[in-house]
């Protein structure tokens, strides 16, 4: 992968947080980037996903198309990885937002403290999710939320070793694992009309 980019600071909004990708040379938009280019900066998705883009298909008609296909819970997996980082933790936030009543009290808790660093993407905010996500003894949605915030930076290493940076890919496997546990929630007669809100959304941020 390139040369990571730092994320504009702005606060939670209707507009969201800035639009800014992980990668040396972004495009002038999400719109014209190619699917392919997401899963060459982030090989690891192909691990995730049995579905691939076309060599012509952007992001936002790969995302469309994958809600057609057997298997449309993928179109989560990949909008996960799309965005930046903060972006991407953001986008599950509003996910699971919008499903609200099957969430419990836990879960906004730790959407409180995801949507906190959101706003302030500092050290401090970051370390106060990690902190609350080593007091849970559960990997509901909001803790995998929560963990995908901790995974946007700091180390993966203890603290007396030397640092290891933590991949790209881990916040976005972490969104994606906080919306599809959420998903599950759902009533299945209206899952896929959840998952078409879930991509409309992405696409309000592109």
């Amino acid at each position: 992968m390139g040369a990571m980019m730092t994320d504009s600071g702005v606060t939670p909004s209707n507009q969201g947080p800035n639009l800014m990708l992980d990668r040396a040379n972004p495009p002038a938009s999400l719109r014209q980037l190619m699917a392919t280019a997401v899963f060459d900066d982030i090989p690891e998705l192909a691990e995730d996903m049995e579905t691939r883009p076309t060599r012509t298909e952007t992001g936002p008609q790969f995302a469309q198309r994958l809600l057609q296909c057997p298997a449309p819970e993928e179109a989560v997996t990949f909008l996960a990885q799309l965005f930046t980082r903060r972006v991407a933790v953001w986008w599950g936030h509003e996910c699971l937002r919008v499903i609200g009543t099957p969430l419990d009290p836990a879960d906004t808790r730790m959407m409180a403290l995801v949507a906190d660093w959101v706003a302030a993407p500092n050290e401090t905010n970051r370390q106060q999710v990690i902190d609350a996500v080593a007091a849970s003894d559960r990997r509901s949605p909001g803790v995998w939320l929560a963990m995908a915030t901790g995974w946007t930076g700091g180390s993966l290493a203890p603290p007396e070793s030397s640092p290891v940076p933590v991949p790209r890919f881990l916040t976005g496997r972490g969104v994606n694992a906080a919306v599809l546990s959420a998903l599950a929630r759902v009533p299945r007669k209206d899952r896929h009309k959840t998952l078409e809100t879930f991509v409309a959304m992405a696409h309000d941020l592109i």
